[in-house]
Formats: structure tokens, sequence, C-alpha cells
């Protein structure tokens, strides 16, 4: 009798190791372990939300040669860029005279500080202070003391960082810019404030605007300031060339600063060229004045400057007494006032403007502001107008008598309103004579104050300058899962995943073993 023995083949053995229940709640698991890992990544991933790092604060001081001015900058601290898209958020004047009138009592200095910076603590917010960064620039008025006199400068100065270095805020020092960099940040300022830097597309992006032309600049203060990007041709090698990069775009800018042609250091040098040519020594008729108005300035006035000080007669006495009195001809107020000017050094070449100074023709549309805007404000202007509008309203003003200017001037004071004849004809020289505008160029120049809510000025184009180098901060970034729940389930799920491949490759081996010995039985049978 035989007995027939029959072999199971290879696939039924390990279908039944497989089928058995720890091999299938093996794969249950470890399947539930893959979906797991996979949904909970994409979520991380495709899920999490972009935030804002929030907002960033600057502080500038614009110490100018008659006032300092108190200015409060914003920007979102993720960059444009690398340069901060930056708006001036508080406005604030110091009381008093500019930080270079201290100069005999530098000690004093910071008194005048204490309002504005009272009011500026309550504009950022208090957990801000510590990183808000503070900066003081000063303009002409520092320059021309320096000059004079280098230690009531610096002593200045000092006094202002050692105030300054008590506030909560980073204050970030205190220094003398030069014109250059007044003209340079002036260019600045305008061009931002225009839009000529950046505009929102309609998704609300800041893009660089397409085909949008740069506009030149013009400033008075204590000194005066034109900047313009030039053509492509122009001397590169000159000093006033400056390459200026901002938003991702580098600009060829040509800008001078004349020191002794801001308005209040051109009317000493006026008042004391006509001391100079007067036979008399008081009263001195001012066509630039208005009729009938006398006024009273010692020579230590006018010749305390190093703008006049080659002027000073031989007889030169601080104290003494002169008296203008004015004659209000407007004629002869532009012919004398053409003197002060020096056109001989430029020997008639097209690419100079004044002294000597290279000088390439202007071109495309302008700003003015500052003393530009206001006198010609007190002319009845603003805006854009022509050149013929501008004279005849010259014309009219500066033959008006003193007693008529109360009721023209919207804001009577009378150190500016006995000037404004004066600073209207050296407007036309400078323009014309120094510049080079034309009678069709001049339409090009628009007079403004400010666009929107931000003054034009040096102040905003420094704090955008100062963008550049301050690290900006990255994204915040919002999470569904937070990272150490993240990172639990990840590595208890892969955990499972690995002990339930293990366990199922233990499975194969054992199975892959039984399937061996019952070969072997098998084969000893058979040979039987």
């Amino acid at each position: 009798m035989f007995t027939v023995l029959t072999r199971q083949p290879y696939e039924q053995a390990g279908l039944k190791a497989l089928c058995r229940t720890p091999a299938i709640v093996a794969l249950v698991f470890l399947l539930v372990s893959v979906v797991v890992l996979v949904s909970i990544t994409v979520i991380q991933i495709h899920k999490q939300e972009v935030l804002p790092p929030g907002l960033k604060y600057g502080i500038v001081l614009d110490a100018g040669s008659s006032r300092t001015t108190v200015y409060v900058y914003q920007w979102p601290a993720e960059k444009e860029n690398n340069t901060g898209v930056v708006s001036q958020t508080f406005k604030c004047s110091v009381k008093g005279a500019g930080i270079s009138s201290y100069g005999k009592n530098p000690q004093d200095t910071p008194k005048a500080f204490e309002e504005c910076m009272h009011r500026v603590k309550e504009q950022v917010p208090a957990h801000l202070h510590g990183s808000t960064r503070i900066h003081l620039g000063a303009t002409a008025g520092m320059r021309l003391l320096r000059l004079q006199n280098e230690t009531a400068a610096n002593e200045v100065l000092a006094s202002i960082q050692s105030y300054f270095k008590s506030q909560p805020f980073d204050f970030r020092g205190a220094q003398i810019i030069s014109g250059q960099e007044e003209g340079v940040y002036g260019w600045i300022t305008a061009n931002y404030l225009m839009g000529n830097f950046l505009e929102k597309n309609l998704w609300h992006m800041w893009v660089h605007p397409h085909g949008v032309e740069t506009t030149g600049a013009l400033d008075l203060g204590a000194s005066t300031q034109i900047s313009f990007v030039a053509e492509e041709k122009v001397d590169l090698n000159t000093s006033d060339i400056t390459q200026v990069s901002l938003y991702g775009y580098a600009y060829a800018l040509y800008t001078h600063s004349f020191q002794c042609y801001g308005r209040n250091e051109a009317e000493k040098r006026f008042l004391a060229m006509l001391l100079q040519n007067s036979t008399t020594k008081s009263p001195l008729t001012n066509p630039c004045y208005p009729r009938n108005y006398s006024t009273n300035f010692t020579m230590g006035h006018l010749f305390d400057s190093l703008c006049t000080v080659n002027q000073r007669p031989a007889s030169y006495n601080p104290d003494q007494i002169i008296t203008f009195e004015g004659t209000g001809d407007p004629s002869l107020c532009r012919e004398k006032m053409a003197s002060i000017f020096d056109f001989k050094t430029c020997h008639d070449r097209e690419t100079c403007s004044s002294d000597g100074i290279y000088q390439p023709k202007v071109k495309g549309k302008f700003v003015a502001f500052a003393g530009f805007y206001y006198t010609a404000s007190a002319l009845n202007l603003s805006g854009s107008f022509s050149l013929d509008t501008f004279n005849s309203s010259t014309w009219s003003f500066c033959s008006q008598d003193w007693s008529q200017l109360p009721l023209l001037l919207p804001k009577f004071d009378e150190v500016y309103a006995r000037s404004y004849c004066f600073s209207a004809n050296y407007i036309y020289h400078l323009f014309v004579n120094v510049y080079k505008f034309t009678e069709d160029t001049w339409s090009q120049i628009h007079f403004k104050k400010e666009v929107g809510n931000s003054s034009i000025g040096w102040s905003l184009g420094y704090m955008l300058n100062l963008t550049n180098q301050i690290p900006a901060e990255s994204p915040l970034i919002r999470l569904p899962i937070q990272p150490p729940v993240f990172v639990g389930i990840l590595a208890l799920f892969t955990a499972a995943a690995l002990l339930c491949l293990v366990f199922l490759a233990y499975l194969c081996l054992v199975s892959r073993k039984k399937r061996h010995s019952e070969h072997a039985f098998d084969h000893g049978v058979d040979s039987d």
C-alpha cells in the first residue's frame, strides 16, 4: 500500500502566511501610517499662512540753518528690493533757531528738543523704541559754522550726542551732511513721493513703473541744490556725478550744491555789495526792499559769514549800524542782482552754470521746493506756470508799498515779507542764467511743498537710503500644525510604518524557511 503525499505550491504557502491575522493587521497599520505621513506633510507645506513681519520705524532730525524739524517714518519690515517702502507718519518743528545758533552755548542745544521728542515717543510703539533708529543730519548752517569755528561745531554735536544717548531710541549719531548728499537725498524724496520708483499693479504688488522718467530736484535753503539724471554722454569723471541705486535700479545723478547761494547768504552778499558800491555809509537804498520800508543791520550781521568776509570794508566795525531803505524798484533790483553771480569764469561754455561749475544741460521735469515754493506762494503762484507769469507776478509784488504787504500775504512775517522781492529776482537769475532754463523749459518746473502728506526735502530720501543698510526681517509663517506636534506625529507614524515593515519581513522569512523544510521532506520521500 502506498500513501500519496501532495506538495503545496510556493504561492499557496506564502498566501497562507500573509492571510493570517497578524499579517493583515500589519498591512493595515502600514497603509494607515503612510497615508497619515503623506497627509500631514502636504497640509503642513501647502496650508501654511505667511504673515508680514510688522512695521519698523525710523526718526530723522533735519537740523537746518533756521530751524530743526523732526520726522517719523515707518515701513514694512519685509523690504522691497532691499529698500523699505517708507511713509511719513509724524512731523514736529522744534522751537527756536537752528542748532548752528548754539555755537556759543552748546550745552543749551538739547533743551529745544524736549517737547518734540516727548511727542515722538507717543507716535512710536513703546516696545519698538529700542529698535527704532534715530539720526540727526545738519545742513548748511552747521557746514558754515564748522568752517568758521570747528571747535564750536563739534561741541554742539557732542551736546546732541549726549542728549540722545539718554533717550530710549537707537541713536545712530549726529552728523553734518555735505551739500551733495543734501541734493541727492532731496532728489530721492521728490521722485519717491511722485511714484517714479515704485507703483502698485492690479494685484497690489509694488513694481517699477514702466517708461516713467525721473524728476529733477531744486532745493533752496541755507544753500541751494540742483539734482537730475544726466544724459549718457556726460562727463562721468566729475565729482558732481553720483551713482544712486534704489529698488534694484541704478541712476547716474548730477547734483551740485552752491554753499554761498542759499537765500540768507545770497541776501547778505547782496546787501554787502550795496554797501561796497555806495558813496554814503547810511542810509542805503535797496531796490529789492518794498517802498517805505526801513531796517537796520549791524556790520557784524552782514559780514559774520564766510560768504561775505571778503567783502568787508577797510573800516569794518561789527557794532556799526547800517540802515537800508526800500525803494521797491523791480527793474533795478533784477539788474543789481546779477552782480552776486560769477559768470565770467564760465567763458560762455554751455556746460557751465556759475563760478566755473560744470553742469550738463537740464532736461525733463523738475520740482522746486523749500524756499522756492514759499517765494512762489508769496507771489500767489503754485504748481507750474510760464516764465512770463512769474515775471509779471514778481513785478506786481515788488512794486507794492510796505503797508500793502500784510494784506497780500496770508501769514505776515517781517523778516520774510521784506525779502520776497529779493528772493523772486534771485530765483530768476538762478534758474535762467545759472541753471539755464529757457522760456520753454521753465514751464517744466513744478513748485511744490509736499506730495500727499509727506514734505519734500532731503530727510525722507535720507531715510530711504538708510533702509538699504537695515537688514530686512524674514516673514512670519503660521503653520497649521505646531512644529513640536508635527514632529511628534511624524516620528510616531514613521516608527509604526517601520515596525510594520519589519514584522512583514519577519513573516516572509518564516514562510520561506517553512517552505524550504517542506521541500527537503518531499525530496526525501521521492527518493524512497
